[in-house]
């Protein structure tokens, strides 16, 4: 892993930890996989978009993703997750949604005074185009839309919750795209079948 991403990481367990809060947006399907039996990395599963002076990284913060993540990572996104949830869902009310498919968005500086603009990721899933339906800052440097070298910032988007986040689906900033969520599908479900076998195993001990 590189050095910025590196750096990306760990501001999302830092933005965790300085947060607390109840409830959660965690999807509530008795398919679940077990948490804490994961082995995934964040960059395996998140879709990544280069430009000259910016990166854009894009993680699904969903419950079926998230669980499959190293747990030290689970931990630290699921207790983002919670901490925004009363967010999430007033942000879902007022464009009149019950729920949101949540993503954690960060931008990253490759060169210095990089302009980036929040507005311009969306979502192309079954043929359907998606663009956010509200974006929650977790940076204080959000509203500049600017960042320095290295410098970055992120925040949660919501999306409609019709996105499938475990089928294929695109992810656009501006005019370039990534489809690379297809080959995180099936490390994802490699993954789970491992998590469960793991799981099991220790019910047996």
């Amino acid at each position: 892993m590189t050095a910025y991403w590196r750096t990306w990481a760990e501001a999302a367990a830092v933005a965790a930890a300085a947060l607390a809060a109840p409830a959660g947006l965690a999807a509530q399907n008795s398919d679940l996989p077990p948490p804490g039996f994961g082995s995934l990395k964040q960059d395996q599963v998140a879709v990544m978009i280069t430009t000259a002076s910016l990166a854009v990284r894009v993680l699904p913060l969903d419950e079926h993703v998230l669980r499959l993540l190293a747990p030290d990572t689970y931990s630290s996104l699921h207790a983002l997750v919670r901490s925004k949830a009363p967010a999430v869902a007033a942000a879902a009310r007022a464009v009149g949604r019950d729920s949101a498919a949540a993503f954690f968005v960060t931008f990253f500086g490759l060169q210095p005074q990089s302009t980036f603009i929040p507005d311009q990721v969306s979502i192309q899933s079954q043929g359907i185009f998606y663009r956010p339906i509200g974006i929650i800052p977790l940076s204080p440097q959000w509203n500049d839309g600017r960042l320095d070298q290295r410098q970055q910032a992120s925040a949660i988007y919501l999306f409609d919750p019709a996105i499938p986040v475990l089928q294929t689906f695109v992810v656009f900033y501006g005019d370039q795209n990534s489809a690379s969520f297809d080959n995180s599908i099936t490390l994802l479900q490699s993954e789970r079948a491992r998590v469960l076998a793991r799981a099991a195993q220790q019910q047996q001990q």
